[in-house]
């Protein structure tokens, strides 16, 4: 069993493409609601966030396809902080999404920080925040980057 599962699923019609396989912007779908349990899981709801002002921003996104996902099959979504940088509330993440028969498909990693919602411009997390930031899943080559 994959750790730091947070998104399972079966691919549905509507996010098939032209070719017959699961297109290419329903990776990013499925990785947004795995970072969002994930949040959700430490006590930073969407709801919670968006009381607060505050809310994530991505900068880049970058998929790497390794093998085709169909219609039908069942998704497993793992998320991983890779970076963090509490000083400015940067962070990056890898998401790998896996078929049930356990092969990985792609990896998916997202590099952004967060913004305040009223004055749109990015904003440094409340320090209640930032305890429960730290008690994000990391992966093996994880940096702390705060300088």
């Amino acid at each position: 069993m994959k750790k730091n599962v947070f998104y399972e699923g079966q691919v549905i019609w509507a996010q098939i493409d032209a070719n017959r396989h699961l297109r290419h912007s329903a990776y990013a779908d499925f990785c947004a609601q795995a970072r969002s349990n994930m949040l959700e899981k430490i006590g930073l709801s969407l709801s919670r966030i968006a009381e607060d002002g505050i809310g994530p921003v991505l900068f880049r996104e970058e998929l790497v396809y390794l093998r085709e996902i169909h219609l039908n099959d069942a998704v497993a979504v793992t998320v991983e902080m890779t970076k963090y940088n509490a000083a400015n509330s940067r962070f990056s993440f890898r998401h790998e999404i896996y078929r049930s028969d356990g092969t990985k498909c792609a990896v998916v990693t997202v590099d952004g920080a967060w913004m305040d919602l009223f004055k749109r411009k990015l904003t440094v997390l409340p320090s209640e925040w930032q305890a429960l930031v730290v008690q994000l899943p990391k992966s093996d080559d994880y940096q702390d980057v705060s300088a």
